[in-house]
């Protein structure tokens, strides 16, 4: 094809003779006479349409569920290579391919590249979809994850607390990655020179489950370390196949030591996330959730002693005020007012109880000397004091008559002051008749 067009003027200048007969094949066209764009687009979909159905291999990214009814698109990269075209399936297409068919599974689909001319979209339509190898082994996850859930490894009660400000931080990460630079320059930046015990193992790949657990059991085994961060930076879902593996998940969920798992990713979710004590969506995440901002915890700090020197003030102010009104009361200026008022309540009491005792007293002797003149009115002195004597045989038997003694009897005379002791000499009977006198010897009885 030569260009016939003057010297020095664009490609823009010509324009096609609409009623020009257009080439047959593409290798006919020319500058002159190109095809439209709508051409081109049904020759494409023409020549796509006479291709065969074939079968292609691939793994799927981009995969969102939808209704039955309705057309699922997702997008197929190649295993190897970075080439990806984006997929159409009909609902009972996708639900024929089960359970496992998600995003990073790896497929055998049937398809039939399908062209559309209006916008010239090109995508793969999918008649039959088989996942293969990877999908297999997430259904193998998905069975052990239903079985570690029933043991009761991802119990939230099991969740062991992170310290505040631990004495020191493991960390499993690949080596010289960049999801322990993170970790590290991240941990560093908040609470500066944070000390580290590291543990740089493989992190993908058949090996990675047993280095990774070799390493988490010698970390849990350091009396020193207080938690330990399990880190990688993301990756294709089989790259992270190994963190889903029931020997080191099995070992997170039996460690002393909290773990925190940081595989950097959001589609999909190995069984270690489910098990650890914490679950960060990236390194950098891992390191501000393990380690406090120490600018923060200073401005805390900061902020607690001014309310604390706030408060401290405000109570030494009251205490003064609540002092200063104690020592103004009476009392305490006159600490003795109390005592004297004391004292003159205690005499003026034992000032009314003499006058009570004394007035009782005068009382009770006033009616005692009446019943003594009484009591003398009845005895038997008074009647002595008259010149009367009481006389009593031996035996202290009283005399009432002159019958009951003989001559030569002995008498006692009680006389008002002293006793006398008499002889029966004679007696007189009640009729009169004279018998024998009583002499009264002349001694005294006092």
């Amino acid at each position: 094809m030569s260009d016939s067009t003057p010297h020095g003027q664009g490609l823009g200048a010509h324009v096609p003779d609409p009623g020009r007969t257009l080439a047959q094949w593409a290798r006919d066209t020319t500058r002159e006479n190109p095809w439209p764009l709508h051409m081109l687009s049904t020759n494409i979909k023409a020549y796509l349409d006479k291709m065969s159905e074939m079968w292609v291999e691939g793994q799927i990214v981009e995969y969102k569920a939808r209704p039955a009814n309705k057309m699922t698109f997702f997008v197929l990269k190649d295993l190897q290579e970075n080439a990806s075209m984006q997929v159409k399936a009909f609902g009972s297409v996708i639900s024929s391919a089960g359970p496992a068919l998600d995003s990073g599974a790896r497929v055998v689909m049937r398809i039939k590249p399908d062209y559309y001319v209006g916008n010239g979209q090109l995508a793969l339509m999918a008649k039959e979809i088989h996942t293969v190898g990877l999908g297999d082994m997430l259904a193998q996850i998905e069975k052990l994850r239903a079985q570690l859930q029933s043991e009761g490894l991802f119990a939230p009660e099991r969740k062991k607390p992170l310290p505040f400000l631990p004495n020191c931080i493991g960390l499993i990460t690949g080596r010289n990655s960049d999801g322990m630079k993170d970790v590290l320059e991240n941990a560093r930046k908040r609470w500066p020179n944070i000390p580290f015990e590291i543990r740089e193992v493989l992190v993908q790949g058949p090996n990675s489950p047993a280095e990774v657990t070799a390493a988490l059991r010698e970390l849990d085994g350091l009396a020193h370390v207080d938690v330990i961060i399990i880190a990688r930076g993301g990756g294709s879902v089989e790259d992270l196949l190994g963190f889903s593996d029931e020997g080191l998940v099995r070992a997170a969920a039996s460690a002393q030591t909290p773990i925190v798992s940081a595989i950097g990713h959001d589609a999909d979710t190995p069984l270690l996330d489910y098990v650890a004590d914490l679950r960060a969506s990236t390194p950098t995440d891992a390191a501000k959730r393990v380690v406090p901002d120490w600018a923060e915890q200073m401005a805390f700090v900061t902020e607690g002693r001014a309310r604390l020197s706030a408060a401290v003030r405000t109570r030494f102010q009251r205490a003064r005020e609540d002092l200063q009104a104690w020592i103004t009361r009476p009392v305490l200026l006159n600490p003795m007012q109390i005592v004297d008022d004391k004292r003159n309540d205690l005499e003026q009491g034992i000032a009314a109880l003499h006058t009570r005792m004394s007035g009782v007293l005068s009382g009770y002797g006033q009616e005692l000397a009446e019943l003594r003149g009484s009591l003398r009115s009845l005895s038997p002195q008074s009647t002595l004091e008259r010149g009367y004597a009481v006389l009593r045989l031996p035996g202290a038997k009283v005399l009432t008559s002159s019958e009951q003694t003989k001559k030569g009897d002995l008498l006692e005379a009680i006389l008002a002051e002293g006793r006398l002791i008499a002889t029966v000499f004679g007696t007189t009977s009640p009729d009169g008749t004279t018998g024998t006198n009583t002499n009264t010897p002349a001694t005294q009885e006092d």
